[in-house]
């Protein structure tokens, strides 16, 4: 037996049968929840309304650890939680836990990670009547009969600087489906990060170690934050399709941290998916060049094979407490700069960055993956994650059709996580 069926038995998974997505209802409340829904009221096309909505990169838990917050209420600032994710349309997330760059020089990335994991669970739990966790295509299915949003557990952020395969094996045996394979913006053990320096030329024999692990079990491989040629490599590596959960086209703004036409070739040449971000910073080149002499972002490549700097020395006078009191200073973690009129995206912008895109790659490899509580610069006629139709009315008014709109809304994401964890 394989290793993936050996653990998938183990893990206990909820069996059900394969059903068509439906959308959750609009205006009726959720039995047992906590708030009523809708409570605003803001357009959204029928379209919208029908159509599976899954976003692929979608911040959560942080502030939760950090606030000793609940997602289920609606906060009165941040751009995500429960009550504003229904009233956007979302039937699905990738519900992305986060291990931030703070926590590796003391090296708490995997305490950190365990810990999110496991209060994702709690507050799936303690949300239950209005969302649920699933494990495959087929859960998210099932989950959106019933009514509720489905939860897809993804890491953004190192499980483990070296990439031990056993901590990985426990991760997904604790429901996570979806890993990052940088340590965020940082190069670790295995794979170079788009913005550290670069190590390892791409992925060294160990990530691609991680890659089969990933496979065998079946998880989705998510190569953002990756560098160009680190990309390129891991696609070829992997023998499902991998995903790029968020970001923009180089195309359009010369930041690394945006993907090169040949990388997103690549990515849709093995059947995989590129989630379009929703910052300026990524996608709106008037902001980015006003913004450029604020970045001092560099990468550069080392002589091979060379030892990661995030590896070369650890801290030892902080304790994970203090780290933690020092990142909650920054929750929640959205843009709270001034933008001037001249420099503000319309979501007209996006549309058109997810055009280049379709006429790239195809329509069946680009997806949405806002960011939100990440960061980024949002659009004016998006303040947060309720205001998810607005992104369907600007393709509407690129004339796509509604076949073209529903893949790019959320079928595309469905379609990869059907066969990285059904192999289907």
């Amino acid at each position: 037996m394989k290793r993936r069926d050996v653990i998938k038995s183990l893990a206990l998974l909820p069996i059900a049968g394969s059903v068509l997505p439906t959308p959750s209802p609009p205006a009726a409340p959720v039995t047992g929840s906590s708030f009523p829904l809708p409570l605003r009221n803001k357009p959204m096309p029928d379209l919208h309304r029908k159509a599976f909505v899954m976003d692929g990169h979608v911040h959560v838990m942080t502030r939760e650890l950090l606030m000793n917050t609940d997602i289920g209420q609606r906060y009165p600032d941040g751009t995500v939680d429960l009550p504003r994710a229904k009233e956007g349309g979302l039937d699905a997330m990738f519900f992305s836990v986060y291990t931030p760059e703070d926590y590796y020089p003391g090296r708490f990335e995997i305490k950190n990670t365990f810990r999110v994991v496991n209060l994702a669970l709690d507050q799936l739990q303690k949300n239950n009547s209005v969302i649920e966790l699933a494990l495959t295509a087929t859960d998210i299915e099932r989950i959106n009969k019933k009514g509720k949003m489905a939860a897809f557990l993804d890491l953004e952020g190192g499980f483990d600087l070296h990439g031990d395969l056993n901590l990985l094996r426990a991760l997904y045996r604790l429901g996570l489906r979806s890993i990052q394979l940088t340590a965020h913006n940082t190069t670790n053990a295995f794979i170079d990060a788009c913005n550290d320096l670069h190590t390892w030329g791409g992925i060294n024999e160990h990530g691609k170690a991680v890659i089969k692990e990933m496979n065998d079990l079946g998880m989705v491989i998510n190569v953002a934050h990756a560098s160009n040629d680190a990309i390129i490599q891991s696609a070829a590596a992997s023998k499902d399709p991998v995903i790029y959960s968020h970001g923009g086209f180089h195309k359009f703004v010369d930041h690394p941290r945006c993907i090169t036409d040949e990388a997103a070739k690549a990515i849709a040449a093995k059947g995989g998916v590129i989630g379009l971000q929703f910052g300026s910073t990524f996608n709106n080149p008037t902001y980015w060049e006003w913004q450029r002499p604020n970045h001092t972002i560099t990468s550069q490549p080392l002589p091979q094979p060379q030892t990661p700097r995030i590896l070369n020395s650890q801290v030892t006078t902080q304790t994970i407490e203090d780290v933690d009191k020092e990142h909650a200073l920054t929750l929640p973690f959205t843009f709270k700069g001034t933008i001037p009129d001249e420099y503000w995206m319309h979501v007209d912008q996006l549309a058109k960055v997810i055009d280049y895109g379709v006429k790239l790659v195809g329509e069946d490899h680009m997806a949405l993956g806002s960011d939100f509580d990440g960061g980024p610069e949002l659009p004016r006629e998006i303040k947060d994650i309720s205001d998810y139709p607005q992104m369907t009315m600007a393709m509407q008014r690129l004339g796509y059709s509604d076949k073209r709109i529903k893949k790019i809304l959320g079928l595309n994401w469905l379609r990869v996580i059907r066969q990285v964890t059904e192999g289907k």
